[in-house]
């Protein structure tokens, strides 16, 4: 039993260090990656199982959907269309100026409300 019990604590911890030490800074949580290691090496059943828990972020994609059997059915689909920029604005530039110019005077008029427009 007690053979059993302390591959599987090897296991988990030999799991654990190597998740830590592939793993991206930008993807641990918590702690640097230093003190996870040395928190699995130091209590590797209490490290490890905290590691798995809270220490690590995990995707949030949702998983690929791949059909078993054929793999002609094991088809993708395909790439969304590209998202459309701002639209285009087709005044001249004279046309924006004089619009500027427009919103320019208005602005100034409600500023100073002794004069009517």
């Amino acid at each position: 039993m007690y053979v059993i019990f302390s591959f599987l604590l090897l296991a988990l911890m030999i799991g654990a260090l190597v998740d830590i030490i592939r793993s991206d800074e930008g993807r641990i949580k918590h702690l640097p990656k230093i003190v996870w290691v040395l928190l699995v090496v130091f209590l590797p059943l209490i490290g490890s199982v905290l590691w798995f828990v809270i220490g690590r972020e995990y995707d949030r994609r949702p998983a690929e959907n791949v059909s078993f059997g054929d793999p002609r059915r094991w088809h993708r689909e395909p790439p969304a269309a590209p998202a459309a920029g701002p639209p285009k604005d087709t005044r001249s530039t004279e046309e924006q100026l004089a619009e500027l110019e427009r919103e320019i005077e208005y602005y100034e008029r409600l500023r100073r409300p002794d004069q009517t427009p």
